[in-house]
This record gives C-alpha cells, structure tokens and sequence, in this order.
C-alpha cells in the first residue's frame, strides 16, 4: 500500500517547502496564498479567525473546513458576525461542518467586535495591522530549513498585546505569527522554495 503522505499529488518539478508535500490541499495554499501579503480587510478578518479556530488542531483540520467555515459565518463579513447573538451561536455550535468549540465561536464574534473599532479607529484593519511590519514584508533572511523557522517574534508579541489590548481573543503570540505567515507579512518559504 502507497503512504499517501509520501507522494507529492502535484509532479510539476518545482521545490516546495516541506510541510506541504504529500496533500494537495496543503500544496495549492502553499503555492496560492501562504506568504502572498493580503490588504483587503475581509481577507485579513477571516485569516486572523482561521488562525484562531486552528489553536490546538492542525492546520490541516482548518483548511478542510475553510469552505464550511465561510458559509457558517455568513462569508466572514466582521458587520454580520458581530450581530451574532444565541441563537446564531447555538446553530454554529450544532453545525459539523465547522470546529464547535464554544470559546472560539464566541470569541469570533467578541473578535469582529474589536475588528470593527480597530477599523473605526485607524481607518481600516490593514492599516492597523500591517504597522506591526512597518507596512512592508518583515525583512529577514530567508529560512534555509523548517527548523529555522521561529513559532512567535517580537513583531508577533507586540502585535498579539495591541490586539488583546482592544479585546481581541485567540490571539496568542503563536497564533499572531501564523497570522503573519498566512497574510504575507513575512515570508517563511525556504530559500530554495519555488515561492521565496
């Protein structure tokens, strides 16, 4: 029997970073989104929450569910969710299609509250978060290897306080990084990546 886990689904002869070989899921977000900088605020919201429902699980687990995360919380539109109130969190929580974990579906609605006066106060999410960056991609050198790859930063620190400062949950250190990650506000690809 073939370890599925072993085959790359994608035989296209480019160099990928080696967390995503072996499934395709992982291997079209590697190529299409992880590490592209995003600066829409819908996109930015959604990422931020996705990162929060992942703490504990796999990356994998979200990306399976991404789909049926998006229609649960009504395209992740922050002035819809933060309308969320009993009943719209009890049908969340009966929902299989998504992770039903109580704290983190409240906390998503708790989240685009803060989301919508952190827009209010600095004119857009973007530009709020992106100033952890200075508003470019964090300059460092590129990753030779998966272990040169830190879990948190002092941009992830700062950032995960200014946010838990203005009521935002899950948003830990850890999980601030692979936000950052995700949002192309540094870039992670192993040098010999064909995305680096």
């Amino acid at each position: 029997m073939i370890d599925v886990l072993q085959v790359n689904p994608i035989d296209d002869g480019k160099i990928r970073c080696q967390w995503c070989l072996g499934d395709g899921i992982y291997m079209a977000y590697h190529d299409e989104e992880w590490g592209v900088p995003v600066h829409d605020d819908r996109d930015l919201f959604e990422r931020l929450m996705l990162e929060g429902f992942q703490a504990g699980l796999s990356w994998r687990t979200i990306l399976g569910k991404r789909e049926n995360f998006f229609r649960a919380f009504d395209g992740w539109v922050p002035e819809t969710i933060a309308t969320y109130g009993p009943e719209k969190i009890a049908d969340l929580m009966a929902d299989a299609g998504i992770v039903r974990n109580r704290l983190k579906v409240e906390g998503a609605v708790k989240n685009a509250r803060a989301f919508l006066l952190s827009v209010d106060e600095f004119g857009s999410f973007d530009q709020f978060i992106w100033q952890f960056t200075g508003g470019d991609v964090l300059a460092k050198p590129l990753p030779t290897s998966m272990g040169e790859i830190p879990s948190s930063t002092p941009e992830s620190d700062t950032m995960s306080k200014a946010l838990k400062k203005r009521g935002f949950t899950f948003v830990g250190t850890t999980i601030c990084y692979a936000f950052m990650q995700s949002a192309g506000m540094v870039n992670d690809h192993i040098a010999d990546c064909w995305r680096s």
